[in-house]
Formats: structure tokens, C-alpha cells, sequence
């Protein structure tokens, strides 16, 4: 064999060699849609790294880890992953796009449109809290749990819809609502610890939320009364609070909310669908 014509086998055998070893390294195991407002959760050998867009993911001693596609996410995600021996698998993600209903509302006085000072002041602190709390950082694995509803009903709300009040765009809405009567008991969709527990925030009214381990948190708003206090350790089915219209709600419903950090992510992404469990619950009854 000619030199060159080694030199050219050596090079493809070593590239050949790289890639085999490369495919029988990519253990990376995702559950999730890939749309916005997705939560995400995979696994991949104990000792790995990974990043998200270069961002560094925190993951569990047994390679356990999650993250999210926010409300307005780019179409091209990158996942990286750093296997123990060094070796690393690129993974690119592509994001679908979500259409998000829209309602324009017009007539809408000053005073509702802006609230006095006081009660500004009063948000303002209200809404600290709960950055605080939806910061906190453990090492339970509960994220990983399969959820479940915390209240089940008609869905009146939908996540990532907005209003646009006088031609001046609203936040958009980061829950998904379940219209029931005041009373309707709560429950946790997945165990965890409570970080915040507040009976009377200025727009959310009754609040909690859940800690489930690695960033991934539950806040349930309007609540007319709580079970749970700070630092409770909860298990998933466990009765937490009552549904109310407390805050600044027009009528009685549970507002359920799931974050990473302070990423807000879509509940329904992370349960079954609604009309299953109705469909399910109604069989039952018959």
C-alpha cells in the first residue's frame, strides 16, 4: 500500500473509530414536546454535563436533569452533553411555534389600568417573594415525577394568551385556569416542599408554591384557603389549599402555573390532557 493511500486509510479508520464511539455515547433520553412554553426533562449517564444554548444545566448525581422553552422561544435550540470519558453530543432542537389567543379590550378606566401608588407598592413586594421563592434551588428529583392535575374542570384560561387593554398590550397569561366553586380542595401535582404560602397578595390573592427539585416549581393563585405552611413537605395528591376568587380574579377557578426559575412554562405540557381525565372521571361515575 502507497503512503499516501495508508495515510488515507489511517485517517478514515480513525474518523470511523471516533464516530462509532461517538453514536454508542448518545444516551441522551428526552420526555417533552419540543414547542414553547414546553418543560422538558431527560437523563443521561451519571457524571455527564450538559448545557443548554452553552448555558450550563444542573443535573442530578444520577443524571437526571430539566429545562424549558419559554412562551416566545427561538425556533433553534442546541443541547450539549459531556460524557464522563470526554466525549460530547451535540443535539439540535427545533421548537414549534405557538399561536396565542388574543383578546382587545377597550373602555378600560385609569384606575384599574394603573393602581394607586399604595397598592403599587404592595405588588412590588408581593412580587419579590415570589422571585425569591421560585429561585430556590434543591436537590429533590420530584421534577421528575409523572405529574398530575391539582384540580380538574372546565379550562378557562389558557396559557400564553394576552389582552390588549386600550391599545396598550397586557402580561401575557403564564397558567392554565380550571373554573370550580369556591372550596373545590387542591391538590399537589407532584411531591415537594412549599416555599411560599401568603393568603393575600395584591393580584394573586391566596399563593402558594411548590419546590420540586432542580428549579422546577408549581404556584397556585386565588386560593381562599390554605392547608400548607412554608417548609411543608408535601406528596403528590396531597390536599394543600381551597380555590377562591381571591385577589384579583373575576370569578372562583384554581390558576396553576409550572416554572423553571423564573421561566414560565406551560402546565399542560407536563400532564394529561384534560378531556381524558373528564372522559375518565365521567366513566367512573356511570
Amino acid at each position: 500500500m502507497s503512503d499516501n493511500k495508508c495515510k488515507k486509510f489511517c485517517v478514515l479508520s480513525l474518523l470511523s473509530a471516533s464516530f462509532i464511539a461517538f453514536t454508542a455515547h448518545a444516551q441522551i433520553q428526552l420526555q417533552g414536546q419540543f414547542e414553547q412554553g414546553a418543560l422538558i426533562r431527560g437523563a443521561v449517564p451519571e457524571g455527564s454535563v450538559v448545557k443548554l444554548n452553552g448555558e450550563a444545566i444542573q443535573v442530578t448525581p444520577q443524571g437526571k436533569f430539566a429545562f424549558g422553552f419559554e412562551r416566545d422561544a427561538a425556533k433553534e435550540q442546541m443541547l450539549e452533553v459531556v460524557y464522563p470519558d470526554g466525549l460530547t453530543e451535540l443535539k439540535p432542537m427545533t421548537v414549534k411555534a405557538k399561536e396565542y389567543k388574543i383578546d382587545r379590550v377597550t373602555g378600560i378606566s385609569k384606575k384599574i389600568m394603573k393602581p394607586n401608588p399604595a397598592a403599587q407598592e404592595r405588588a412590588a413586594k408581593d412580587a419579590k417573594l415570589t422571585r425569591t421563592a421560585r429561585n430556590t434551588f434543591s436537590e429533590q428529583t420530584a421534577f421528575m415525577q409523572d405529574f398530575i392535575w391539582p384540580v380538574t374542570g372546565r379550562i378557562s384560561g389558557v396559557y400564553g394568551s394576552q389582552r390588549v387593554y386600550n391599545g396598550k398590550p397586557g402580561n401575557p397569561h403564564y397558567g392554565v385556569d380550571v373554573a370550580r366553586p369556591t372550596g373545590t380542595v387542591v391538590v399537589s401535582p407532584a411531591d415537594g416542599v412549599i416555599t411560599l404560602a401568603e393568603p393575600d397578595m395584591f393580584y394573586s390573592g391566596g399563593t402558594l408554591i411548590i419546590d420540586h427539585g432542580y428549579g422546577i416549581n408549581s404556584t397556585f393563585l386565588h386560593l381562599s384557603k390554605l392547608y400548607a405552611k412554608v417548609g411543608d413537605e408535601v406528596k403528590q395528591g396531597q390536599n394543600l389549599a381551597e380555590i377562591g376568587a381571591t385577589g384579583r380574579a373575576t370569578g372562583p377557578h384554581l390558576d396553576w402555573r409550572i416554572n423553571w426559575y423564573q421561566m414560565r412554562l406551560d402546565p399542560v405540557t407536563v400532564v394529561p390532557p384534560m378531556s381524558e381525565i373528564l372522559a375518565a372521571e365521567k366513566a367512573i361515575k356511570e
